[in-house]
């Protein structure tokens, strides 16, 4: 089973509040791009989990299109930036479980994705995810941090 992480692409602060901060032209650009690398590692993606907040469900919305078609969505309030990183992991592989799902993704923030890289991976520190950064967590046979990488990591490699 694998999971990705990704962190919602740069958004604007031009908002009333946090909630509501829309993406901006170059969060949008960048996670299409990293939809389109994840898309050529992947053949399919069984479960997407998204935060309420506008910039994550926007970058939900840009990665769409380029991705495996989902069996479900899921937009999960446990995904806010200041969730629990326990009650997350524990959410999350719970709907895959259930779910049967090999392939999942969750759209949503800093600081609750570098925690929740710890609480999935045992002894892993909580890394910083740039705008648009995706982590790889490999959940089975052992847990393992495979890779993270943004788009200006995708850059290096082109």
């Amino acid at each position: 089973m694998k999971l990705f992480l990704m962190r919602h692409g740069e958004a604007s602060f031009d908002a009333i509040t946090d909630r509501q901060r829309p993406l901006t032209p170059l969060g949008v650009s960048q996670t299409q791009q990293m939809a389109s690398h994840l898309a050529s590692q992947i053949e399919q993606l069984d479960l997407v989990f998204v935060s309420p907040y506008l910039r994550a469900q926007q970058s939900w919305e840009a990665c769409q299109p380029l991705l495996p078609k989902s069996a479900s969505v899921h937009c999960l309030d446990e995904l806010v930036p200041e969730a629990s990183p326990a009650q997350a992991h524990d959410l999350l592989l719970a709907h895959m479980e259930v779910a049967g799902a090999e392939t999942g993704l969750v759209v949503a923030h800093m600081p609750l994705l570098g925690y929740l890289v710890s609480e999935l991976v045992p002894g892993a520190h909580p890394p910083l995810f740039a705008t648009s950064a995706m982590a790889e967590i490999e959940l089975t046979p052992e847990r393992r941090l495979v890779r993270l990488q943004g788009p200006q990591d995708l850059a290096l490699v082109v």
